[in-house]
């Protein structure tokens, strides 16, 4: 299956979960986006490279950045290849001058590093297609700074998945379209995955 290039949009804070962050990729040459839920550190990490922000000591990916510098290591790509129970699987595809390699990465920090290394991400269309919400909106500010640090990805405390079971198909619709209009991805993401469960029915 074809590869989709992705695009980091943003971040913004998590509305149904305390402590977590959506970080937002774009499809690049259409209008689908991939939220996913990322802890506060991670999204730190992001956010200082998507802001040009220079922190006074390296930061982790910062280090890992230098130390493959100093190598001859490079970060060719990011492919997040995988979807199960809510959870991206990504790969970091490095090489250096002998040989390449596939190294096994949580999301947040591939992207992390990808900003770092300026080089592309990208996804497949089933992933896409299975986690993406389209929308009209054509521009994403990342305003937030997060400074605090929690785990990917959990059911929120008050489960919403419960509460959208009680709505109708087309007050579900109508909801959608209010936490997309509202920038609210995780809610969406709950919202579109409980239709889609309808339709199977």
């Amino acid at each position: 299956m074809g590869k989709v290039k992705l695009t980091v949009l943003g971040i913004s804070y998590s509305q149904t979960q305390s402590g977590a962050y959506a970080l937002v990729l774009s499809e690049e040459n259409g209008n689908r986006r991939i939220p996913i839920i990322i802890g506060g550190y991670e999204a730190q990490a992001i956010a200082i490279q998507l802001e040009g922000l220079t922190p006074p000591r390296p930061l982790t990916h910062d280090l890992f950045l230098n130390f493959a510098r100093a190598f001859g290591i490079d970060l060719i790509d990011v492919n997040i290849y995988k979807l199960e129970d809510g959870v991206f699987f990504s790969k970091l595809h490095c090489e250096d001058n002998k040989k390449e390699l596939f190294i096994d990465s949580r999301t947040s920090d591939a992207v992390a590093l990808a900003l770092r290394f300026n080089c592309p991400i990208y996804t497949t269309e089933e992933i896409i297609e299975k986690a993406g919400i389209t929308l009209d909106v054509e521009e994403y500010s990342s305003s937030e700074s997060p400074d605090d640090e929690s785990n990917e990805p959990a059911e929120p405390k008050d489960s919403l998945s419960q509460q959208l079971m009680r709505l109708s198909s087309d007050e579900l619709k109508e909801l959608l379209d209010e936490a997309v209009k509202n920038e609210e991805y995780e809610k969406a993401t709950k919202i579109r995955d409980e239709i889609k469960r309808r339709e199977k029915k």
